[in-house]
């Protein structure tokens, strides 16, 4: 008897374990942090990490994410036990050429790294910006490509921004709005973004917030920026842009019936590796491991002439821009299973628990 209830009891916690998430699938928008290759595919598009040694701690080879292995989207994707997502352009190809019939059903990638928020955002790159990804969206969910079904129990993340604000700092442009009103053109951008999520069956959102952008290797770039510490002025811009993100998710649930929004404090949870590195096991949190220049921040890894460190575990940074895969990993864990103060209302784990 006693062994059946054992037995009973291992069996339950097995069904528990396997039927505790009901997220069949991830749908992403957003720049270079989230995306997983969609610009190899774009054959017009300049912004490129599909050559090593992007990808070469994890998947070894260049996927077209710009780190050594793999972003806070596949972390989370593990977490939730789902196969990583496909970038929609590879997916795309596929089917027009025949070797696979449909999109996939655990999701797909629509992110492009250089987009931003503003439409205008890097777009003689041949990047793909936020507002046409979601018209891809829009495309496949109203040629029923798309389950709608599928989306009511799907998770939906936005993370863009920081390639607006960089930009507002390079010498060649100058911006024709101050700070304070800039920050408020790309939060309306992203109120409309939203919208349109909801709009086409997005009910389970997470809203990542920038990191620190002002720390990135890359500000040694930019004429009036400090090598020795990070870019105040980017950073002030950055937190403002954050706060008005994290109002937009307080508001969703009220202005859209139905929806449950999250806002990720990444750039909180950043600042925290950065104060106590010892702690998460970094050493150095100023230089990229790989590139070359001050701060290895003035060329792209994997260009000629770039040096790359011998440990990319204990680097924040593993380009001139992206964090490593490691700094990703700890993103992830935060988002998934943290506390308020890294992941509010609530964590990914509970978003992804609700029925």
């Amino acid at each position: 008897m006693e062994r059946q209830l054992l037995l009973l009891l291992v069996l339950l916690s097995c069904s528990l374990s396997t039927s505790s998430y009901n997220v069949p699938a991830i749908f992403t928008f957003g720049d270079s942090i989230v995306d997983a290759g969609n610009n190899h595919f774009n054959k017009n598009c300049t912004v490129q990490a599909d050559f090593p040694p992007y990808g070469s701690n994890f998947f070894h080879h260049p996927t077209g994410r710009f780190t050594n292995g793999r972003t806070v989207v596949d972390f989370i994707s593990q977490h939730l036990g789902i196969e990583f997502q496909t970038p929609y352009l590879e997916a795309r190809l596929a089917i027009m050429n025949g070797s696979r019939r449909n999109y996939p059903s655990n999701g797909i990638n629509f992110a492009s790294a250089g987009s931003g928020v503003l439409h205008q955002t890097n777009l003689d790159s041949g990047v793909i910006p936020i507002q046409d990804q979601l018209q891809q969206f829009q495309t496949l969910v109203q040629q029923k490509q798309i389950d709608k079904n599928l989306l009511n129990t799907s998770l939906f993340f936005f993370e863009s921004g920081s390639n607006d604000i960089f930009n507002y700092f390079l010498p060649f442009s100058a911006p024709t709005l101050d700070p304070d009103a800039y920050v408020k053109a790309m939060l309306r951008e992203v109120e409309n973004l939203l919208g349109s999520i909801y709009r086409l069956g997005g009910r389970r959102i997470a809203v990542f917030s920038l990191g620190p952008v002002g720390c990135v290797p890359a500000r040694v770039l930019l004429p009036k920026a400090p090598v020795d510490k990070c870019f105040g002025r980017m950073n002030v811009m950055v937190k403002k842009y954050n706060k008005g993100l994290e109002s937009l998710v307080r508001e969703m649930p009220i202005r859209y019936p139905g929806a449950v929004a999250v806002y990720g404090a990444v750039y909180d949870a950043v600042q925290r590796y950065r104060a106590i590195p010892a702690r998460y096991g970094f050493t150095d949190l100023m230089g990229a491991c790989c590139g070359d220049g001050p701060l290895r921040g003035s060329l792209q890894c994997g260009k000629e002439g770039y040096k790359i460190c011998p440990n990319p575990e204990t680097y924040l940074f593993w380009d001139y821009f992206h964090p490593t895969e490691r700094t990703y990993k700890l993103i992830s864990k935060v988002l998934w299973g943290g506390k308020n103060s890294a992941i509010r209302p609530f964590n990914l784990q509970t978003l992804a628990s609700m029925v």
